[in-house]
């Protein structure tokens, strides 16, 4: 399928709808534009007067939360510091992660964030768990809530709660703090929550030995005879395979000059090759039978990867996984299957139908909250974690009779976040011009 051609038509469709409600005039009360982005929004929001019942609860709830992100802002903020730091002093060459359309976090448009049902679902929902912690914590301190809803450029970037104004400016300190970051606290709760579950079940799936075709060595007998990678040996000739060590049992007895044919299924589509088989190569093994030349996808390997998943650093390598199974793909490529659809998934025997789904599903919905959640930590207006940056500087400075001075303070720390931020994308550009 031409996904160009499929990206033209969706956006062509949501244009000409977008031009018909406008010009028509039609849900003027429900849908605003701003510029191309459509706003739709709903002042149905009195469900949310319900968890004003509990307000111990969401309060004590709230001000952990409130904790959380203060120290997540102060880690993350040291981060940037120290990757300025390393960047300054390294000059690294840059990579895709340094490109435009990269550092914009849309879907199918960052070559590291494919357009993919797992990856929208994961999206949607960090947008409706962040907004609606917002609009809890107004109601539990007694901040109306006058509309919410979601902005839509072709595909929903965005959604928004709208507090009452009047009530937001009359709430001081502490409660202001809490609602500021009770989005971003749902984001990291439900983020590492995604995370546990789905190491949880993946400790579930069992590897299975599927000689699957992993990568095909340049230069190599298989590589001249146009053997593709992903694909699953099904026969060797004429012996049928289920397994690496059937087929390994069958080349074991082969020497090089013998001819080697495979039978093999690439998406669905069965294909035959034949080849000399070569000798193995010095430096790889001392072999004396017939070398083709391909690699294994290792199952029990990526199992015992997955195994060590649960911790910390756990978190931080799945949350690198889609920059890094797209800048090294050797290394990591194994990941891909947690991110997308991949040939590697006939390797590994798995409890339930639309398991892999279910993984992707909860990779992306954890990928997206934690890193939304943690970059709206930051200092910066508008970001929430500047907001709560705001509302503690008024409160220290009202008290020494310096608020007029609070202004200055906020725009000086949210611009020296937003260089350093825009320095660590650039210079490595500048510095290999």
């Amino acid at each position: 399928m031409d996904w160009l051609i499929v990206a033209v038509v969706i956006i062509a469709a949501y244009a000409a709808l977008a031009y018909y409600i406008k010009s028509r005039h039609l849900w003027e009360k429900n849908i605003t534009f701003y510029g191309p982005i459509m706003a739709i929004r709903t002042d149905r929001v009195g469900f949310f007067d319900w968890f004003a019942r509990y307000p111990r609860f969401f309060r004590f709830y709230g001000t952990m939360g409130a904790v959380m992100v203060i120290v997540v802002s102060v880690i993350m903020t040291a981060m940037l510091f120290l990757s300025l730091q390393v960047t300054v002093t390294q000059q690294p060459e840059p990579t895709a992660a340094n490109e435009l359309r990269n550092v914009l976090a849309i879907p199918g448009v960052n070559e590291f964030i494919p357009l993919t049902l797992a990856v929208l679902l994961g999206l949607i929902l960090t947008m409706v768990v962040h907004e609606f912690g917002h609009a809890i914590l107004c109601r539990v301190e007694g901040i109306r809530v006058r509309t919410m809803g979601i902005l839509m450029p072709v595909i929903p970037i965005g959604a928004f709660v709208e507090p009452d104004e009047e009530d937001q400016e009359k709430t001081k300190g502490l409660p202001k703090i809490r609602m500021f970051g009770a989005g971003i606290t749902n984001n990291i709760v439900l983020g590492v929550a995604c995370f546990v579950v789905l190491i949880a079940l993946l400790g579930l799936a069992v590897p299975l030995a599927t000689p699957l075709i992993n990568g095909v060595y340049v230069d190599s007998p298989a590589y001249a005879a146009g053997v593709p990678a992903n694909s699953v040996i099904k026969e060797v000739n004429g012996i049928s395979v289920s397994s690496r060590d059937e087929v390994a049992a069958i080349l074991d007895a082969s020497k090089p000059g013998d001819t080697a044919t495979l039978v093999v299924d690439h998406n669905g589509v069965p294909g035959t090759y034949s080849f000399t088989l070569a000798a193995w190569p010095a430096d790889v093994s001392n072999k004396t039978s017939g070398f083709m030349g391909v690699s294994y996808y290792d199952a029990s390997r990526i199992k015992e990867i997955f195994n060590t998943l649960m911790s910390p650093i756990g978190f931080l390598v799945l949350l690198a996984i889609p920059i890094w199974v797209i800048l090294d793909p050797s290394q990591y490529g194994a990941f891909l299957i947690l991110m997308n659809d991949t040939a590697s998934s006939v390797m590994w025997n798995v409890p339930f139908p639309y398991f892999w789904l279910v993984i992707q599903i909860l990779f992306w919905c954890g990928w997206w909250n934690l890193v939304v959640g943690t970059f709206n930590a930051l200092p910066l207006v508008p970001l929430d974690g500047g907001y709560i940056m705001k509302e503690g500087i008024d409160r220290i400075l009202d008290k020494k009779g310096l608020i007029r001075y609070s202004g200055y303070v906020v725009a000086g720390v949210s611009y020296v976040m937003l260089v350093v931020i825009l320095a660590i994308f650039l210079l490595p550009k500048f510095f290999h011009m």
